[in-house]
């Protein structure tokens, strides 16, 4: 028998797009100067590997966030309790906006998510880092 879908994923989405403010690329573009704000790719690590990341963003995988982001885990990341404000972005600004939206539910009050994602970034013509995993070579 199915599992009947009490929420999908369009109106989770939705919820959270209702939720959170996106910024533009231009915008994440001119923050990467700025020491209080840092830039998180919530892709997974094989995207990372794959394509690259935006210069200086710092890998927090939206299936870890949580963890990553409450100082009380075993996993967390300092970049989450050091900024003073958070931009998000994923492929395409669909997984960035459901977790700039988790973040704000754990507490977070300045944390946004970036308009079209790595995507939007590289046809933007904006330069791309390559990603080596921690551990790694």
């Amino acid at each position: 028998m199915p599992v009947e879908i009490k929420r999908g994923f369009m109106q989770m989405l939705s919820e959270a797009v209702g939720q959170v403010d996106e910024v533009s690329v231009a915008t994440v573009a001119q923050a990467l100067d700025d020491p209080r704000v840092v830039v998180i790719d919530v892709r997974d690590q094989n995207e990372l590997v794959q394509s690259g990341t935006v210069p200086g963003a710092h890998h927090a995988s939206r299936g870890m966030l949580e963890f990553h982001a409450d100082p009380s885990s075993p996993k967390h990341l300092p970049i989450f309790a050091e900024a003073e404000s958070l931009i998000l972005y994923c492929g395409t600004s669909g997984r960035s906006a459901l977790a700039a939206n988790t973040l704000k539910q754990m507490g977070f009050e300045n944390v946004v998510h970036m308009a079209g994602g790595f995507k939007a970034w590289v046809e933007a013509g904006h330069p791309v880092d390559s990603f080596t995993p921690e551990g790694s070579g």
